[in-house]
C-alpha cells in the first residue's frame, strides 16, 4: 500500500501550486484522506481532510486559500494553493485512513513520502 505525492516547487508569495497524492490500492476509495506539512523546526501539523462521503475540514490558517478535492474514484487527493504564503514553507504530507478522526489527530495507518513547498517573499 502506498501513496504517492507529487506538486510541490518554489513559487513566490501570491502564486498557487496543487498537489496530488494518489493511492495504489482502491480501496483507499472509502477512507478519509488529507494534508499535514512541516515548516523547518516545527511539528508536523494538520492542512486539511477530505472524508470518504465529501464532507471536508480545513485547519484555520488555510481557510478561503486551499481547497482539498478527490478525483472520481476516490483514490487519488488534491490540495488546490492559492494565494501561497511565506508561512506556508514546508513538506507536505497526505495522509489516509479508514477512521477521519485518525486522520485529523494526525495518527493516520498510512503516509505519503512528502513533497517540499517553498514560497518566497
Amino acid at each position: 500500500v502506498q501513496l504517492q505525492a507529487s506538486g510541490g516547487g518554489l513559487v513566490q508569495a501570491g502564486d498557487s501550486l496543487r498537489l496530488s497524492c494518489a493511492a495504489s490500492e482502491r480501496t483507499f476509495g472509502s477512507y478519509a484522506m488529507g494534508w499535514f506539512r512541516q515548516a523547518p523546526g516545527k511539528e508536523r501539523e494538520f492542512v486539511a481532510v477530505s472524508y470518504w462521503s465529501g464532507y471536508q475540514l480545513y485547519a484555520d490558517s488555510v481557510k478561503g486559500r486551499f481547497t482539498i478535492s478527490r478525483d472520481g474514484a476516490k483514490t487519488t487527493v488534491y490540495l488546490q494553493m492559492d494565494s501561497l504564503k511565506p508561512e506556508d514553507t514546508g513538506v507536505y504530507y497526505c495522509a489516509a485512513d479508514n477512521s477521519p478522526r485518525t486522520v485529523v489527530s494526525g495518527t493516520s495507518a498510512y503516509w505519503g513520502q512528502g513533497t517540499q513547498v517553498t514560497v518566497s517573499s
